[in-house]
């Protein structure tokens, strides 16, 4: 009997040849950006590096205002307060109405700082673009005091804002400033807290130890309710000899008698 030959399976050897070139090459990450793009520069003579767009930085106090809620692309980038915006698409001859929607206008950019000495790569809409030139440049955008200019900033705004301030010549400028003011020479490590603040940072203190201790509260002594309802009489008293009332009777007289028609 001859041997029976083996034909092997063209099929089948097609199929493993294809999972194993599927499984060897590398699959595409979920994210839209290459890291590339956020790569920051080091800054020379500083081991104080460009703080990360979504990296943890426990040294940067918080930003006032929050992260974006509606529009999450705007935290990692200068937007300016822009997002998507819907409308509709009308058209002339049935006015039949179609959804649409306009995107910020958003660049990847590399922007001179001149108290970092170096570049800074970012996400930015054109409009922030036109009022960095109108400004003066990066810093002097970074750095604007009105509240307005503090809330487009964002997030990643707020940390380069953060990390201009720390550079020597913007240090020197705020001292010159300070001097200019009259004011002392500030202090090495010393944090700007405004006297309500403090206030309110002690009475919270305040407040919790009472608490941890059940201790009771006291609103206030009887004589300050007493003395203050007295003051409530006299200001009504007051008011009264300042407005006399007119008679009812000296009102009718003065607009005399009626005319029957």
């Amino acid at each position: 009997m001859a041997p029976t030959l083996l034909r092997p399976c063209v099929r089948a050897a097609a199929s493993t040849t294809t999972s194993n070139t599927f499984l060897n090459t590398t699959r595409r990450t979920l994210s839209t950006s290459s890291s590339l793009l956020y790569k920051q520069q080091r800054v020379p003579g500083s081991s104080l590096k460009i703080p990360s767009v979504t990296g943890p930085a426990l040294e940067i106090p918080p930003y006032p205002f929050g992260p974006n809620q509606v529009y999450h692309q705007s935290n990692t980038g200068l937007y300016g307060g822009q997002r998507i915006r819907f409308g509709n698409n009308v058209s002339k001859q049935n006015e039949i109405k179609t959804r649409r929607n306009w995107r910020p206008n958003v660049h990847h950019k590399r922007l001179w700082s001149v108290s970092l000495r170096t570049f800074v790569r970012t996400r930015l809409t054109t409009r922030v673009l036109r009022t960095i030139d109108k400004v003066g440049g990066l810093d002097a955008y970074l750095l604007g005091i009105k509240p307005a200019r503090v809330r487009e900033l964002g997030p990643w705004g707020w940390r380069l804002r953060w990390r201009v301030m720390q550079t020597p010549i913007i240090r020197k400028q705020f001292a010159e400033q300070r001097a200019a003011l009259g004011l002392p020479p500030k202090a090495e490590g010393e944090d700007v807290v405004l006297a309500g603040e403090m206030a309110d940072q002690k009475l919270m203190e305040e407040t919790s130890r009472m608490l941890a201790n059940e201790e009771e509260f006291t609103i206030g002594e009887e004589s300050d309710f007493a003395a203050e309802d007295a003051e409530v009489a006299a200001q009504q008293q007051q008011a009264k000899t300042a407005t006399p009332e007119v008679p009812v009777e000296e009102f009718m007289r003065d607009e005399g008698p009626r005319k029957e028609v």
